[in-house]
């Protein structure tokens, strides 16, 4: 008797295998920053598989290298696939330099991401340091879907100057449409800022949102997660509702090569996104 063959039996032998890069052309590169390029890929053969918000890929730049990378937006995906990328190595910014038409490799989609849908009827807090605001951008848009199943909306976001806050009036427009407060704080303020200068642990306490019946989900340097966690425990925040993605050196993907553990935890597969309780402890171990 042959094998019963299912949709999903089928989908997964159609599916890229997650060592094969699957060739994306680069249908627009817009610049954020001298550093930092925001790309849009179009899939040139079979996509990659669907992606959730907080989950990431591995970028090919063809003879440099490969390069995990937060996906920045998911409207279209996966045929169609946003991500920004700031030069901070070689293939890092053989990616940033990237211009309209090049091909590049892609793997993933890897990891667990926000889990925004476990949180519905919550008040939500986005809290974003630096370009950490990039992985953030897949939530924010999805709370914008579903905006009418959560309650009261507040995005805190810092930088160290004002030119290095990304896209703050795309964000501008999101507070606006979606009716959330959005705090903005720099470490230097530069000519004509008017806003708030110093750490966006400052801000927590003037967002309207009650940290004690709300989500959080909290992106960037580790040293901003780990003030923002304490004060948000402070505030009374249930630590079972407080989320962070966190950023290891990864190679694979697939918990295969080691690069990523974090104590017990592979970030390429148990995160990028954790629960506080799961890593609260890990994060507070200097140099882990």
């Amino acid at each position: 008797m042959a094998p019963v063959v299912g949709p999903a039996t089928v989908a997964a032998e159609l599916a890229p295998h997650p060592m094969h890069p699957v060739a994306y052309r680069v249908a627009r590169r817009r610049a954020l920053a001298d550093d930092v390029a925001a790309l849009d890929l179009i899939a040139s053969d079979q996509p990659i598989g669907a992606a959730e918000p907080g989950q990431f890929a591995m970028l090919w730049a063809p003879g440099v290298g490969e390069v995990p990378i937060s996906f920045s937006g998911l409207v279209g995906a996966p045929d169609a696939l946003q991500f920004t990328v700031r030069a901070v190595g070689e293939v890092s910014a053989a990616l940033v330099g990237l211009t309209d038409g090049r091909v590049i490799g892609v793997r993933g989609p890897f990891g667990r991401g926000w889990r925004l849908d476990t949180e519905q009827g919550r008040d939500v807090l986005v809290v974003a340091g630096g370009i950490g605001l990039v992985p953030l951008w897949p939530l924010l848009d999805e709370l914008e879907r579903d905006r009418d199943r959560f309650g009261e909306v507040a995005v805190v976001a810092g930088s160290r100057r004002p030119a290095d806050l990304l896209d703050d009036e795309r964000l501008w427009d999101w507070a606006e449409r979606t009716g959330a407060h959005l705090g903005l704080t720099v470490d230097v303020p530069a000519v004509g800022w008017g806003g708030d200068v110093g750490l966006v642990t400052a801000l927590l306490d003037r967002t309207g949102v009650d940290p004690t019946s709300a989500s959080a989900f909290v992106c960037g340097p580790e040293v901003m997660m780990r003030a923002t966690a304490r004060r948000l425990l402070a505030m009374g925040a249930d630590p079972a509702h407080v989320r962070v993605s966190l950023e290891r050196n990864m190679a694979c993907g697939i918990r295969q090569c080691g690069r990523c553990q974090l104590g017990p935890f592979f970030v390429c597969t148990d995160g990028p996104v954790f629960d506080l309780p799961e890593v609260g402890r890990l994060m507070e171990v200097p140099a882990l």
